[in-house]
């Protein structure tokens, strides 16, 4: 409060009469103070916590006009991407630069520098004094996901890990186009086994029922993918993905009108109805005057789209064994990576034309179907994964070779590090 009042009458000071001559001599001999100067002064201020500033601080006379500064726009992502990439050595094109600005649409001036930095530091750590697609790829998801534990899964959870990912990855692709895939991982975090986080390709600020759907649809994907895969069996590590496809599926139904009714719960839940509790009626609940099914509606609209989730994976069951692959054997997957792996095309880290042959089609599915004896068993897997780029992706060969394919993820140096 010391500095506000103080902040204050500087402000206010201003438009005094100043000296003490003139403010004390001249009233002494009966004479007016002269006024001060009309200075012409204009006061800024800035900060970053604007719902702690007083009221008094900003009435009309003190400070009249408050501005938001929001993030930078993509194209000014990219401009400031290109200032710090000019003062260090770089093989990134315009197009990498126009993408990187594309995956980070909250980044700011100071994570952008950061970014690079980290991105240059990767570059040093690995023997190299100019900064690469990967080198930046792997900076972002040390900044975005933090340092992943130093843990190795035993196979048969390291592939049931990659699979739950890689049925997000693949619904992800194929049903929500308001998104797309930023980076997936099985790398063990604080809080998570492995994750697929998407970002926005457009600046939106409105989202629609279609669109909510396919973002639940993903959510599911994890439960219907180890139900289909696993003979009916599921994780534990499905939870946080209920959750997420319970709330937007509560919304859409008893919120946003995206449901059979158009009731909105929110004005019945303020005014007593519906176990609400009505104002001033001493705690009672008047539950008799509206009886809802919203709980059966939002079980009905998850068990519809659930169904949808279950066909769109049987269509493409493949490409969910491809990309589980491509997981186990890289960690760590891009967005475009994830495409390629797809769509059977080369990506910036992995060739994806390689796992699009019957050869690899029928390992992958052999490999599989061993991991599910091995998980009902809860034994050792008895096979190695299929083989790619005449490397096998076991975590004892991995180690074994100590310089990985040019298309593979090398998880060693970070390891070392």
């Amino acid at each position: 409060m010391g500095t506000l009042q103080a902040l204050l009458t500087e402000l206010s000071g201003l438009k005094k009469p100043r000296g003490f001559l003139n403010r004390i001599a001249r009233r002494a001999l009966g004479m007016r103070p002269k006024p001060p100067p009309k200075y012409r002064i204009l006061v800024m201020m800035a900060t970053n916590m604007p719902q702690a500033l007083d009221e008094a601080l900003l009435r009309p006379g003190r400070i009249d006009r408050i501005y938001k500064v929001g993030y930078p726009s993509k194209a000014g992502r990219v401009r400031t991407y290109e200032g710090y990439f000019e003062k260090v050595q770089h093989q990134l094109t315009a197009e990498d630069i126009d993408k990187l600005a594309t995956i980070t649409p909250y980044a700011t001036g100071a994570t952008i520098k950061d970014l690079v930095n980290e991105a240059l530091i990767v570059a040093l750590r690995n023997g190299r004094d100019e900064i690469t697609w990967r080198d930046v790829v792997e900076a972002k998801q040390l900044k975005d996901l933090g340092p992943p534990e130093d843990v190795e899964y035993i196979e048969r959870e390291r592939h049931a890990t990659a699979l739950h990912e890689a049925c997000h990855a693949v619904v992800a692709y194929r049903a929500r186009h308001h998104l797309v895939i930023d980076i997936a991982t099985i790398e063990k975090g604080g809080t998570y086994l492995g994750m697929v986080s998407s970002i926005k390709p457009d600046d939106l600020f409105t989202q629609w029922r279609s669109e909510y759907e396919a973002d639940v649809m993903v959510s599911l994907a994890s439960l219907a993918g180890e139900k289909m895969f696993f003979a009916g069996d599921s994780s534990s590590g499905v939870s946080a993905d209920l959750e997420s496809a319970t709330q937007i599926s509560t919304f859409m139904e008893g919120f946003w009108g995206m449901g059979s009714t158009v009731t909105s719960h929110g004005v019945t839940h303020r005014v007593g109805i519906a176990g609400g509790g009505r104002p001033g009626v001493g705690g009672e609940k008047e539950t008799d005057l509206l009886k809802s099914d919203l709980g059966q509606r939002i079980e009905e609209n998850l068990e519809s789209i659930l169904q949808r989730t279950e066909a769109l994976l049987a269509e493409n069951r493949f490409e969910v064994l491809a990309v589980t692959h491509a997981l186990e054997t890289n960690k760590t997957l891009t967005g475009d990576d994830i495409k390629a792996v797809v769509d059977g095309t080369p990506g910036p880290l992995v060739d994806g034309t390689e796992y699009h042959t019957p050869e690899f089609a029928a390992q992958a599915q052999e490999y599989h179907e061993r991991v599910v004896v091995a998980h009902q068993q809860h034994a050792s897997v008895d096979v190695p994964m299929p083989t790619l780029n005449g490397q096998r992706g076991s975590p004892g060969e991995l180690a074994a070779a100590e310089s990985p394919a040019p298309s593979q993820a090398d998880d060693g140096e970070t390891k070392a590090d």
